[in-house]
């Protein structure tokens, strides 16, 4: 016969057991996740671009990051244009922006793809075990909070909670997502190109000057939507960024559909 003692210990290990397997009914809320701004430079021209492009659209629609928010923007640069396929989403201004970041990171040349973590890391924009760790660090620093209310064609945008330090920019990006092409010549002649949220517009809305306090707002900005676009696809994305560092210390992200 069993012991008293071992007796009364055994079942006391079996109530431990069940309570742990137990599923928990407190009143426990998942953790926040915070905005990262996950910048991908690429081409249609460009045969190492697609899966790139295939690690964004995950990012963007698997959210598989732990205590982050992806907030993607394709950017699709102008370069690859002259070499058998001029890219339909491509524009000078994303060339300018991705060189930007060249100079602040201090390399000697654009590439693609390019992704961009929050303006501060780069990465080949196809390593998909390297963007999430990228993501999850930036996930963990201090950051703006970015609210948008829409009206119609009209967003206004507030910033909440902006760090001290250098001249800072308020942007605003309009995204379009699953969009596909057909490309007929250039590297990817013959594939049909699957995007994340492809950047349809983007521009500078506010300059903020270091040291403002408070609530930060850009009002009743207009945000224009060619017929062509998607109205259900389409998102947008306000983010401020600082002109110096080119480090994002905020983001944030509303549908416009």
């Amino acid at each position: 016969m069993r012991p008293l003692h071992a007796t009364l210990a055994a079942l006391a290990a079996l109530a431990i057991a069940v309570t742990l397997a137990r599923p928990s009914t407190s009143n426990v809320t998942p953790m926040e996740r915070q905005p990262v701004l996950v910048e991908l430079f690429s081409s249609e021209g460009c045969s190492s671009c697609p899966p790139a492009d295939a690690v964004l659209a995950r990012l963007s629609k698997e959210q598989p990051v732990a205590g982050a928010e992806v907030i993607a923007l394709e950017l699709h640069v102008d370069y690859w244009n002259d070499l058998g396929w001029n890219d339909p989403f491509s524009n000078a201004a994303f060339t300018e922006r991705q060189r930007a970041y060249t100079d602040a990171f201090g390399q000697r040349g654009a590439y693609t793809p390019q992704m961009v973590i929050d303006g501060h890391a780069e990465l080949i924009g196809s390593n998909g075990p390297a963007a999430r760790a990228a993501i999850a660090a930036a996930a963990r620093e201090p950051r703006a909070k970015i609210a948008i209310a829409r009206s119609g064609d009209r967003v206004s945008i507030t910033v909440e909670g902006l760090p001290d330090g250098e001249v800072a920019d308020l942007w605003l990006a309009i995204t379009e997502d699953d969009l596909t092409t057909a490309v007929p010549r250039g590297e990817n002649a013959g594939e049909t190109l699957a995007h994340g949220p492809v950047v349809r517009s983007l521009r500078r809305v506010l300059e903020i000057n270091p040291g403002t306090r408070g609530p930060v707002q850009a009002k009743d900005v207009s945000v224009s939507v060619e017929p062509t676009w998607n109205r259900a696809a389409l998102r947008a994305v306000a983010f401020v960024q600082r002109r110096a560092s080119r480090r994002i210390s905020g983001t944030g992200a509303a549908s416009l559909e």
